[in-house]
């Protein structure tokens, strides 16, 4: 049977909304003034790309399980995952911008300045944002816990789910050292990626949804080694648009990862072959949040011309193909083979 991603989508969709409008009333029934959290999240939510979720349901149809509404909402709490460690990381890399709109601190600076509040507007955005991440985190749980699984279902997708926790925040713990060490090492620029989001992002979704429908463990390798691999490349995109992404078709201001000083392994690429003076100039520059637009444009040019923009897209291209090959394993049904190889294309080329 043939499934089509905005099936999956469009599942997955449905079960947001149903959870938020259930969140909405109960907020504005505990108390009218936080009604404006749950706007804020519902707005926040509904740019997202549902990588997560998706691949969460094609771990579930790796075993050739029919697609429930039981999985749909395990899928949907894998978006409020998400929206927590977005919205804490862009207070964490003071962040103006995510999805091409005001990260929500600086959406909640701007509502505090707007009602002419007491305090600072800036201590009161974080604040604001910290509490909505960790709602989300809540909600996550919430919504996950909640289906109607079996108990030993439960038990042991749980287990997956909070060692995807985990990696996730020592991924993100392993960023901010990072970038308070300085960075220039490629393999430690690996390490942050793959736990903050090679695995958190396509691996342990999958094998969540295989686990939740019971998978063999050789099917779980199978997909694991798929994620992981995929997982590397799709972030090695991300940190490529990070540099030289379109502001359009990224959401963020051009250049955001050089203004926010990320120790990608781009950067590590660059770093580890750049001359003296190359060195200098990528040091002095990167992290500065007043960079303007010809330094920006000077830092791309020194990063392709010291070879680094080229031999990470040669590590995209390898990693996307060893998984595709990966996702062909005799252990996963034929049309969800299909289904990976589309999502593997989609998630390296970011048009989903």
């Amino acid at each position: 049977m043939t499934v089509e991603l905005s099936q999956l989508r469009a599942g997955i969709e449905v079960e947001l909304a149903s959870f938020l409008a259930k969140q909405h009333k109960l907020m504005a029934d505990i108390n009218p003034e936080s009604v404006v959290l749950i706007e804020s999240i519902s707005e926040f939510i509904s740019g997202g790309k549902r990588l997560r979720p998706t691949f969460l349901l094609a771990g579930w149809l790796a075993t050739s399980s029919p697609l429930t509404a039981n999985v749909f909402q395990a899928a949907a709490a894998l978006e409020l995952l998400q929206a927590c460690a977005l919205i804490h990381d862009d207070v964490m890399d003071s962040s103006d911008t995510r999805r091409g709109k005001p990260a929500t601190h600086r959406e909640f600076a701007t509502y505090h300045r707007g009602h002419r509040w007491l305090g600072s507007s800036e201590t009161f955005g974080t604040g604001a944002a910290i509490l909505l991440g960790d709602l989300c985190l809540s909600w996550a749980d919430e919504l996950l816990m909640s289906t109607d699984f079996t108990p030993e279902q439960k038990n042991a997708g749980k287990q997956i789910y909070d060692l995807m926790r985990t990696e996730l925040m020592i991924g993100q713990y392993l960023d901010l050292l990072e970038q308070a060490r300085g960075g220039g090492s490629i393999e430690r620029a690996f390490d942050v990626i793959r736990l903050k989001s090679a695995k958190y992002t396509i691996e342990k979704p999958l094998v969540l949804g295989a686990t939740l429908a019971g998978a063999n463990p050789e099917l779980i390798a199978a997909v694991a080694e798929y994620g992981l691999t995929l997982g590397e490349a799709f972030q090695l995109r991300d940190d490529v648009l990070g540099v030289y992404g379109d502001p359009q078709e990224t959401g963020k201001p051009a250049g955001d990862d050089l203004r926010e000083g990320k120790q990608t392994v781009l950067i590590a690429e660059a770093l580890a072959t750049a001359n003296s003076q190359q060195h200098e100039a990528i040091n002095y520059h990167l992290g500065n949040p007043a960079i303007d637009d010809g330094e920006i444009a000077m830092l791309r040019e020194i990063i392709t011309a010291t070879g680094a923009l080229q031999r990470v897209e040669l590590r995209i291209t390898d990693m996307t193909n060893r998984a595709k090959i990966a996702a062909k394993s005799g252990q996963i049904p034929i049309d969800v083979q299909n289904l990976l190889l589309q999502l593997a294309d989609a998630a390296t080329s970011r048009k989903v």
